[in-house]
């Protein structure tokens, strides 16, 4: 939906004449010298705020005094992007929203998207098989085998839901697939029979959404839950952001690449704080950077904690819209609109920032991150001492052994967006494996190798080059296109490697190119995991351990005994451009697309064509949410709370509400082993998450979660108030439900940072948590527990939730009524402990007046179905349904 507000002018670009916003009319001056970003967010409220669009020009400009506001404005995208397995519960929950207003006798069909919606199916697919050429034809077969029935609803959505674009496994990763196909940086529409251009916007329900930053675009990631607001017209509704800028200067030196770049922002970048802040890249240097390189960057900003990673449009941009089988007309009208909009980078401007930080390219070196914080950048050879404390006794390098030992590599994986979109970075793995290959260099047998690119255009390029059966030599076969390993599908380890770590109790070690390294996210068998560039996890993987300088030490031998040093087989920036030129055709990209949209096991998928959706109670894939309704009221008040858990820093949303397989005997495998499937294969969380009751019994239950009630609490447990009973979780508030008790959670620094999954402030609310006190929140997960209706409170720095020493029987008052929630106000807490009384202030982690409503309604679905109620009762219709 467009709402043409605000005065407008022509641009005629060839043949074409466009109406576009008159952002300079309206901006002045004062446009050269906002952020682009701000200039971006101008002139969508100039075109979208309706009447109040004066008022909201008004607080970008008054931005630039301070560099600062508490002003809000509202954003509307112009489409919205997800993937399998956070559209599967936003469906789940739009579905049960529709049988809700049914029931209450109003108009299923009220409840349609008003935007386009593209939803990719790259979450799913695991490394089943690798090392062998059929790897990705294997494995695509147990994809759909395993995942048919939430396939089918996936379909159904697209029947039922108008707009809804669902693109088949085998199209690649989200934002690949947006970089490459989707995105137009300058997007045409029609309005009233106008020809209208504006900025390509869009808001994605991945925390890596901002890759696409990298070509021009403004995007960052919300929540499943938001997203769900926007498809219904609800605008995102934001302060006028800071924005920091990033001075660049000078270019990377030789033999340096993306990757290293990308892990060296991202530490510098996580000690600021970037809560809700959105990122700038500015200054000489940004010009000696690829898309591809900036794409890199821009995919990391979740790691360092921004909201965006943005570089503005140049000329590189223009080359990559080329290269990428973009027409001459659509690179035309991009490069027009953006000089005449003063969206044009110019590499000697320097805008005003609400603060600033520089980065000399040719300072960067050949890094790494880890070993379990992707902000940990280490030099490429000094794994061993980052990995020594975790390490014990006398250590054997692998290679030498003829076994695995400690810090040996159990996986070495390309794969993730971050650097698999990026052909550079592929076609450097390529030659290194190729040099690799000739000198007769293999990996160990321990090592699962596997290379999982962004799109099905890689396979193209990399086989024109020339590069494809090298990598597939030394076992980096394609197993497929989707996230894999980085989300945690990375599948069994190698028989050799499982025995070591079950008889042996060896450390073993994750390299992977891609952008989290949390403990037991790429398995659960493993705790140390390194980021790295795709042509070091090939070495790494030759190499066979970690305990040993890459840059320095040989990484293997020769036939005839001649050792070899990474310096032998890295290529060189001339050979990697040699190479990318002969493989790259624009014609690639639609063909690859076109090929992979026409997937046969796609189209041969039934499903249901009714406005609402035939809820089937015997499915252990999709169950109707009891959350999806009008709900019972807000989880605001003045409350006593019991709490349910207290944990230390750094808990991800990986560790709230997991992704990768379902253990055989966890709690979430007995409920479905109860309902007749195969305790051999459960399949993974993140294709469950349709189903409330399996996320529900996951909660919490990484290895690496602490419950500070007890030293002793195993993960996804707790101690039951009065009686003392340790229980699972989703027991315990079944009890305390039933007593209506409130309980609460209390949590350190970053709590929820990570992926975006809203299932993991879904499954708070599911156990009954009225509030979350934490001394920090990252952004996204912040935004989902509001959407949940669940309060977010941050901690004075001195209450740390380690330090209180609270105990299962104590309480944690809260003094938050509707009345007193506003954004960013004080709430009063008091902690009892034994009697005694511990009085504090905390903040209302809250930024909006929409923010506030929504916790007043009790979370965003209650909201969106009484508004939907109340517009069938304003218009006293309602619809047959079928």
């Amino acid at each position: 939906m467009v709402t043409v507000s605000a005065d407008s002018v022509t641009l005629t670009c060839g043949t074409q004449v466009y109406r576009i916003a008159d952002m300079a009319g309206a901006a002045g001056d004062d446009l050269a010298r906002l952020p682009v970003i701000l200039r971006i967010l101008l002139e969508n409220v100039l075109r979208n705020t309706g009447e109040g669009w004066d008022a909201a020009v008004s607080a970008i400009r008054g931005w630039l005094e301070h560099g600062r506001s508490e002003r809000e404005i509202a954003f509307l995208p112009s489409r919205v992007l997800m993937h399998d397995t956070t559209c599967g519960p936003a469906l789940v929950d739009i579905a049960a929203m529709r049988s809700s207003l049914a029931e209450a006798g109003g108009d299923p069909n009220r409840l349609n998207p008003v935007l386009p919606v593209d939803v990719s199916t790259d979450h799913s697919i695991g490394v089943d098989v690798f090392g062998r050429t059929d790897a990705l034809k294997l494995n695509i077969e147990h994809e759909f085998q395993r995942n048919a029935e939430r396939y089918r609803f996936m379909k159904w959505a697209t029947h039922a839901l108008d707009g809804v674009r669902v693109h088949p496994p085998g199209t690649g990763i989200m934002h690949t697939l947006n970089l490459e196909r989707l995105a137009s940086v300058v997007t045409r529409f029609s309005r009233d029979g106008v020809q209208w251009a504006a900025p390509d916007t869009l808001i994605g329900t991945d925390s890596h959404t901002p890759m696409i930053n990298g070509i021009g675009v403004l995007a960052w990631g919300v929540g499943g839950l938001e997203a769900e607001s926007v498809m219904f017209g609800m605008p995102v509704t934001m302060k006028v952001p800071d924005v920091v800028g990033v001075h660049l200067t000078g270019s990377l030196r030789e033999g340096v690449l993306a990757t290293d770049l990308a892990l060296t922002v991202t530490e510098r970048l996580r000690q600021i704080d970037l809560a809700d802040r959105f990122v700038e890249f500015f200054g000489p240097g940004v010009s000696s950077l690829s898309a591809g390189d900036r794409a890199v960057v821009a995919n990391m900003a979740p790691e360092f904690g921004g909201n965006s990673g943005f570089f503005p449009i140049d000329r590189r941009t223009l080359d990559y819209l080329t290269q990428t089988g973009r027409s001459a007309e659509q690179v035309a009208l991009v490069e027009a609109y953006a000089r005449r909009q003063g969206l044009w980078f110019d590499p000697a401007a320097t805008p005003r920032y609400t603060s600033t930080i520089s980065i000399a390219l040719d300072e960067v070196e050949v890094s790494l991150a880890g070993p379990r914080r992707p902000q940990d950048l280490i030099p490429a050879g000094a794994t061993a001492s980052a990995l020594a404390p975790l390490l014990a006794g006398e250590l054997n390098p692998s290679s030498e052994a003829q076994q695995p030992g400690d810090g040996a590599v159990a996986i070495a994986a390309i794969t993730s967006c971050t650097n698999t979109s990026d052909p550079r970075l592929l076609i450097a793995a390529g030659l290194l494996a190729r040099k690799a290959r000739a000198l007769g260099l293999a990996a160990p047998p321990w090592v699962k190798t596997s290379l999982a690119p962004g799109s099905p255009t890689a396979e193209r390029y990399l086989q024109r080059a020339g590069l494809l059966q090298d990598l597939e030599a030394l076992g980096f076969a394609i197993v497929g296109y989707g996230c894999t390993t980085c989300i945690g599908n990375s599948g069994p380890l190698t028989p050799a490697m499982s025995a070591a770590i079950a008889e042996r109790e060896i450390v073993p070690v994750a390299v992977l190119s891609g952008n989290r390294n949390f403990s037991g996210r790429v398995h659960p068998q493993i705790d140390a995991a390194f980021l790295a560039s795709p042509p070091l996890v090939v070495a790494f993987a030759l190499a066979g351990d970690a305990v040993r300088d890459v840059l320095h030490d040989p990484i293997g031998r020769t036939s005839t005994g001649i050792d070899v040093r990474l310096a032998d087989i890295w290529p060189t920036g001339a050979e990697i451009d040699t190479a990318l030129a002969l493989a790259r055709r624009p014609e690639d990209y639609g063909a690859a697309y076109d090929a992979a949209e026409a997937s046969a096991d796609w189209a041969k998928f039934d499903a249901p064509a009714s406005v609402l959706f035939p809820w089937d109670e015997a499915s252990t894939y999709i169950r109707r949410p009891p959350f999806a309704s009008s709900g019972a009221g807000s989880r605001l008040g003045n409350y006593a709370a019991t709490p349910l858990l207290v944990l230390g820093d750094d808990i991800t949303t990986d560790h709230i509400s997991p992704a990768g397989a379902l253990a055989p005997d966890s709690e979430a495998a007995e409920y479905l082993v109860a309902r007749g499937e195969d305790r051999r294969n459960l399949n993974v969380f993140a294709s469950r998450r349709g189903n409330w009751e399996v996320m529900l019994r996951g909660l919490f239950t990484n290895k690496n979660v602490r419950n500070l009630l007890a030293p002793d609490l195993a993960p996804g447990t707790t101690i039951h108030a009065g009686s003392g009973e340790r229980m699972a979780l989703w027991r315990a508030a079944e009890l305390y439900a039933r007593q209506e008790r409130s309980v609460t959670l209390l949590a350190g620094e970053r709590y929820g940072m990570g992926s975006s999954r809203d299932w993991a402030a879904k499954g708070a609310a599911l156990l009954g948590i009225r509030a979350v006190l934490a001394l920090g929140f990252e952004r996204i997960h912040r935004s989902n527990l509001i959407g949940m209706g669940i309060l977010p409170l941050r901690l004075p720095a001195d209450r740390r939730p380690e330090d209180l020493g609270l105990g299962p029987d104590d309480t944690v008052e809260i003094d938050a009524t509707p009345e007193q929630i506003h954004p960013r106000t004080s709430i009063r807490v008091r902690i009892g402990r034994g009697g005694v009384y511990d009085s504090f202030e905390a903040v209302a982690a809250v930024e909006t007046g929409l923010e506030c409503e929504i916790l007043k309604a009790g979370g965003l679905l209650p909201l969106i179905l009484r508004r939907a109620h109340a517009a069938d009762a304003a218009n006293g219709s309602s619809a047959p349904v079928s």
